[in-house]
C-alpha cells in the first residue's frame, strides 16, 4: 500500500512539473530562511554561556539618578568596588574588577604586535571559565608585572611549548613575567582579550581609579551557592551612600548570561532591549516566512483539489476511508516537505558564507549535532503537517457521488478560506517590507543627522609609548604641512566619551542633586579639530595662564545645573575649583541610543594624552596621512603607525542596527517573492479554470484589456486588503522597536505607501502574465470542444 502511493505522488509530482516546482522551491526557500536564522538565534543565544559557575556569575549595574525622568543605567563603576564588595557583602563570595580594551604593543625578539587585552583582579580566572594550558590559574594574576597570554598570543611571539616564567616587553618599557597561558577566548565571550594583566598595575599609573566618586572599570561578583539576586540587589542598592556623601546612586546585579542579549536599560534596573529584540525579531520572521511557504502549498493544493476529484471518489467507491484518503494525502505533502528540506540544506550550505560575511559571524552547519537534526526535522515535520493538513482534509471529505457525476463544485466557504490565506500571507509579507523601510529609515537618519561635530575627514592615532611625552612638539609639527588644517589632543573618542564624575560642585546643588557628568580632559584647539561651536564665551587658550583650572561644559550640563547665564560661574570638579569660561552646543558624545549627556570640558595635558586628533584638509585625505606616518615613526620608533577614522568609528557603532537592516531587506524580499511565487502558480490555475468563460467572453466582444483587468482585479482587491490590515500591525511593532533610540526617525506615510505600492506592483505583474496569456488566447482553441 505504501508503494502504490509513493508510486501516485511521484507521477502527481512529475506528471504536473509547474506546480510540483512552485510547491518545493516556495518550501525549500521557506525552510532555508528558517534554518539560516535558527543558526543565528542559537549563535546569538549561546553568547556567555560556557562559564561552569554561570548560575552564580553576575556583573555590577549603576543606577544614576539625575533627577526627574533622566536618569541613566551603565556599567561602569568605581575601582575600589570590587575589593571592598566581599568585605562588606556576606552573599558576595567573590568580585573582581576589570578595565577592558586596552591595545598594547608587545615585543619579544624581534617580534613586535599589538595585542588587546584587559586589566583584571587576582580572582579573575577562578571566576570566569578560561581554561589554562599552562600555570596556575589560582594565582596568576597575584605579583605585580605579571601577564597571562593566550595561546595564540604565545605561539606568536615563543616557539618553546612551556612559555611559563618567560618575559615579554610591554609598550618597550616594561617587562612583564608570564604566568599563565589559557585556551584562545571563544567568539561567543562579551568578553574579548588576548592578555590579561594585575589592575593594580593599572591602578599604580591611574590615581583616579581610587577615588568613589569616578567611575570606569566593570565589577563582576561570583555570589555564595544558593544565594538569591534578589537579596543581594536589596544590600548593594544605596551601598555607594556607606562610601561618599549625599550619594543617590543605586547599584543592582544582572546576571552574566544576560548581559549579550539584554545589554539596554533605560533609567532602572530592567532591560528594555538590547540584541534580544533583534532575537525575537528574526524568530518571527522566520515563522512568517515559513508559514507563508505553507499557505502556498495549502492554496495550490486546494486550488488544484477538483483535478484529483474523480480519484478520491473511485477510491471512495471501492472501500477507501477517510482516514486513508487522510493518509494518502499527507503522506503525499510530507514528500514534498521531505524533497524541499534536502534542497533548503543545500541552499543552506551554499548561502552560508554569504550569511557569515553579513552577519560577521563564523557559522558552521552543524551536521554531526543531534540537537540541529532534531530541529531540522522538527522544521520539515511541522512544516509538513501544517502544509499539508487542510488539503488531505479537504481531498478526503469529498462525496463520491458528486464528484463522480462531475458536479462538484467548490462552496464559499471554501473560497473565502482560499483568499483569506492569500490575505493572510501578504499581511506578513507587507508588515515585513514596512519594517526593513522603518530600519532603513532609521539608520539614514542616524547616518546623516547632526551631531554637533564634524566627523569627517578626523583621523587619529593613539599616544603610545614616546609619543605620550612627545605629544605636543608633534603636534606642532603636524600643523607645519599644508595637508593638516587642525590638530588637538584628548583623553578619549569624541564619539564615545565613557569617563564620568558624580564630583561636581556648583552654587545652588540641592544634596540629592547627584548628577553624572561626562569628562573629556583635552588640550588646545579640541573644539576646532572637531568643529564643534560655541553657543557663549571661549575655548581654551595659551593666552589664559588659568586655564587649567577652568572649565567648558555643554548645553545639556547648564540646563542641569540651572545656569542661565554660565560664563564666569564657578564650579568644582574632581577637587578643582574654577570658572565656566564656554558653553558649547550639545554634540553626540555617545550613542543615540541615550539622551543627551552632561558634558565637562577640562584642560589638562597629563591626562589629555591619550589621542592625537587630526583633521585632515579637503582633498589631501592621502598626503596628510603620509606626513602623519613619518613624523609618528620619527617620535615613536619602534612602533607601528596605525591609524582610524571618526566617521569609520561612527559606522561601527552602528553596525548592528545597519546588519539587522540588510537582513531585513533581504528576508522581505524573500517573504513577497514566495507570496507572489503562491500568486503566480493560483493565477495560473485560475486562468485555466476560467478558460472557457475568457473566450466567450472574447467572441462576445470583450477586449485583450477588459480580460486581464477582469483577471487581475480579483486578487489585486485581495493584496490592498492585506495591506490596510498589514499597516497597523507593522505601525505598532515598528514604533515599539524605535523606542530603543533616544533620537529616532517618524513613521512616515511614505514607507506605508511604498510598501503597499511595491506589493500591489509585483503582485500585478505576477498576475498578469497569465492573464494577459489568458486574454490573448484563439478562443476557437477553447471552444473547439463544444
Amino acid at each position: 500500500m505504501l508503494t502504490n502511493y509513493l508510486k501516485i505522488a511521484l507521477r502527481n509530482l512529475l506528471r504536473h512539473k509547474g506546480f510540483s516546482f512552485i510547491n518545493i522551491s516556495g518550501l525549500a526557500l521557506g525552510m532555508t530562511c528558517s534554518i539560516l536564522i535558527m543558526l543565528w538565534v542559537q549563535d546569538e543565544r549561546s553568547f556567555n554561556q560556557f562559564h561552569a559557575q554561570l548560575n552564580r556569575l553576575y556583573r555590577v549595574m549603576e543606577v544614576q539618578h539625575y533627577g526627574g525622568n533622566s536618569d541613566f543605567t551603565f556599567d561602569a563603576t568605581p575601582g575600589p568596588l570590587g575589593e571592598n564588595l566581599p568585605q562588606d557583602i556576606p552573599e558576595v563570595a567573590q568580585a573582581v574588577t576589570l578595565h577592558p580594551g586596552f591595545n598594547l604593543l608587545f615585543t619579544h625578539e624581534n617580534q613586535a604586535l599589538k595585542q588587546n587585552g584587559t586589566y583584571a583582579g587576582p580572582d579573575f580566572f577562578r571566576m570566569f571559565s578560561f581554561p589554562f594550558t599552562q600555570g596556575n590559574p589560582q594565582t596568576a594574576l597575584k605579583q605585580p608585572k605579571s601577564i597571562a597570554i593566550s595561546e595564540t598570543m604565545a605561539q606568536t611571539y615563543f616557539r618553546s611549548t612551556n612559555v611559563v616564567g618567560k618575559t615579554i616587553k610591554v609598550n618597550n618599557k616594561d617587562t612583564y613575567q608570564i604566568t599563565g597561558v589559557f585556551k584562545d577566548v571563544p567568539k561567543n565571550s562579551s568578553l574579548q582579550f588576548d592578555w590579561v594583566m594585575p589592575f593594580t598595575d593599572y591602578v599604580q599609573e591611574n590615581d583616579w581609579v581610587k577615588d568613589w566618586d569616578n567611575n570606569g572599570p566593570k565589577t563582576y561578583v561570583l555570589l555564595q551557592p544558593n544565594t538569591s539576586q534578589a537579596t543581594v540587589d536589596q544590600k548593594i542598592k544605596h551601598y555607594l551612600a556607606t562610601k561618599k556623601k549625599e550619594s543617590t546612586i543605586d547599584l543592582f546585579l544582572q546576571p552574566v548570561g544576560d548581559m549579550y542579549l539584554q545589554g539596554n536599560f533605560k533609567s532602572s534596573n530592567v532591560p528594555v532591549g538590547g540584541r534580544i529584540e533583534y532575537v525575537r525579531l528574526f524568530a518571527i520572521v522566520a515563522v512568517f516566512i515559513l508559514v507563508i511557504a505553507c499557505i502556498n502549498f495549502m492554496n495550490l493544493a486546494t486550488a488544484r483539489s477538483a483535478r484529483r476529484a474523480k480519484e478520491v471518489g473511485v477510491r471512495k467507491v471501492i472501500g477507501a476511508g477517510q482516514r486513508e484518503l487522510i493518509g494518502q494525502f499527507s503522506g503525499e505533502s510530507m514528500l514534498i516537505t521531505l524533497l524541499a528540506i534536502v534542497f533548503a540544506l543545500g541552499l543552506a550550505q551554499l548561502l552560508i558564507p554569504v550569511f557569515n560575511q553579513l552577519t560577521d559571524k563564523a557559522i558552521a552547519i552543524p551536521y554531526q549535532d543531534p540537537q540541529f537534526i532534531l530541529a531540522v526535522a522538527s522544521i520539515a515535520l511541522i512544516t509538513g503537517l501544517l502544509s499539508g493538513s487542510y488539503p488531505a482534509l479537504f481531498l478526503a471529505s469529498f462525496e463520491p457521488v458528486k464528484v463522480l457525476k462531475g458536479t462538484l463544485r467548490f462552496n464559499t466557504s471554501t473560497i473565502w478560506f482560499r483568499k483569506g490565506l492569500v490575505v493572510f500571507q501578504f499581511i506578513l509579507s507587507s508588515v515585513l517590507i514596512v519594517s526593513a523601510l522603518v530600519v532603513y529609515s532609521q539608520v539614514q537618519y542616524i547616518r546623516t543627522k547632526n551631531l554637533g561635530l564634524n566627523r569627517d575627514n578626523v583621523a587619529y592615532v593613539y599616544l603610545e609609548g614616546k609619543l605620550k611625552e612627545q605629544a605636543a612638539p608633534l603636534r606642532n609639527d603636524l600643523l607645519r604641512s599644508p595637508d593638516i588644517k587642525q590638530a588637538t589632543i584628548a583623553n578619549q573618542n569624541p564619539l564615545m566619551v565613557g569617563s564620568s564624575t558624580g564630583n561636581v560642585q556648583w552654587a545652588g546643588k540641592t544634596p540629592k542633586a547627584d548628577v553624572l557628568f561626562s569628562v573629556l580632559a583635552t588640550q588646545y584647539d579640541y573644539l576646532k579639530t572637531m568643529d564643534i561651536p560655541l553657543k557663549a564665551g571661549r575655548d581654551f587658550s595659551k593666552e589664559f595662564g588659568t586655564d587649567t583650572s577652568n572649565f567648558v561644559i555643554n548645553e545639556e550640563a547648564a540646563r542641569l545645573m540651572n545656569m542661565r547665564d554660565p560664563i564666569g560661574q564657578k564650579i568644582q570638579v574632581m577637587g578643582v575649583t574654577g570658572q565656566i569660561i564656554g558653553v558649547t552646543k550639545d554634540f553626540h558624545s555617545s550613542s543615540m541610543h541615550t539622551a543627551m549627556q552632561p558634558l565637562i570640558l577640562i584642560l589638562n595635558p597629563k591626562y589629555a594624552a591619550d589621542y592625537l586628533f587630526v583633521r585632515l584638509a579637503t582633498g589631501k585625505t592621502k598626503d596628510g596621512l603620509a606626513q602623519m606616518e613619518k613624523l609618528v615613526k620619527q617620535y615613536n620608533p619602534g612602533y607601528p603607525f596605525e591609524y582610524h577614522f571618526l566617521d569609520e568609528d561612527f559606522e561601527q557603532m552602528y553596525k548592528s542596527e545597519a546588519m539587522i537592516g540588510q537582513l531585513a531587506y533581504y528576508f522581505a524580499f524573500l517573504a513577497i517573492f514566495i507570496s507572489c511565487l503562491g500568486l503566480f502558480g493560483l493565477a495560473l490555475f485560475t486562468a485555466e479554470q476560467r478558460t472557457k468563460e475568457i473566450s466567450i467572453r472574447k467572441v462576445l466582444g470583450a477586449s485583450v484589456f477588459n480580460i486581464t483587468r477582469m483577471l487581475s482585479l480579483d486578487f489585486l482587491k485581495l493584496v490592498l486588503l492585506a495591506n490596510i490590515i498589514a499597516w497597523p500591525l507593522a505601525a505598532y511593532v515598528m514604533h515599539n522597536w524605535l523606542q530603543n533610540f533616544e533620537y529616532r526617525t517618524n513613521l512616515a506615510w511614505w514607507i506605508f505607501a511604498l510598501a503597499g505600492g511595491s506589493t500591489l506592483i509585483i503582485a500585478l505583474l505576477t498576475v498578469s502574465y497569465h492573464a494577459i496569456r489568458t486574454a490573448v488566447t484563439n478562443p476557437v482553441t477553447s471552444l473547439r470542444s463544444e
